[in-house]
């Protein structure tokens, strides 16, 4: 019976996708109010960890070192352009041959810097996923507390969901127990 009622569920929400735009729909009803007991619940990723203290904090850490990484870049390519410039100049009075090593020198300082500076971006954008992984490493007890109240067996990221009421939305009680649990937690005293 228990089998039948889950396969009918997930047709019942393949059938919606078919038909699915690329947005969900929150359909406001009398379902808002109290505390919902639902075997589904949504939440929005992206925007519980962009709202919470500790997805904002994470974020500005990001934004700050992608920001020296782009400072980096463009004293890098400043430097590389005077650099270019200089060897153009000093090609005219340099026998072929020198200025070739001089040539392919540059070549090869500028292809190391632009991998260091790609190695760079790629370390923050994995540094980007680690801090989702913390976020949610830390949401992970508070969203298992939050099916246990609600009788759920299964949290859906709301970007995949057709439609669905307001109360399962889960994304601002998140939101307010990780910020709860951060305020709460001593810090390092770094």
């Amino acid at each position: 019976m228990l089998r039948t009622w889950g396969f009918a569920l997930i047709c019942a929400i393949a059938a919606a996708g078919v038909n699915a735009g690329a947005m969900a729909q929150t359909i406001p009803g009398s379902f808002d109010t109290g505390s919902v007991q639902s075997p589904i619940l949504v939440i929005d990723f992206d925007r519980a960890f962009g709202q919470s203290a500790l997805g904002k904090k994470l974020a500005l850490e990001l934004e700050e070192i992608g920001a020296e990484i782009a400072a980096d870049n463009r004293q890098i390519e400043a430097e590389l352009r005077e650099e270019e410039l200089l060897l153009t100049e000093q090609r005219k009075a340099m026998d072929p041959a020198a200025f070739r090593e001089l040539a392919d020198a540059f070549d090869q300082k500028v292809q190391k810097l632009r991998r260091e500076q790609d190695t760079k971006a790629r370390e923050l954008g994995e540094r980007g996923d680690s801090a989702r992984r913390d976020f949610l490493t830390t949401a992970g007890p508070i969203l298992n507390q939050i099916m246990r109240d609600s009788n759920a067996v299964v949290v859906l990221e709301k970007r995949s969901v057709f439609a669905s009421v307001t109360a399962v939305d889960i994304t601002d009680k998140v939101v307010d127990e990780v910020n709860a649990l951060i305020e709460t937690t001593p810090t390092d005293p770094d």
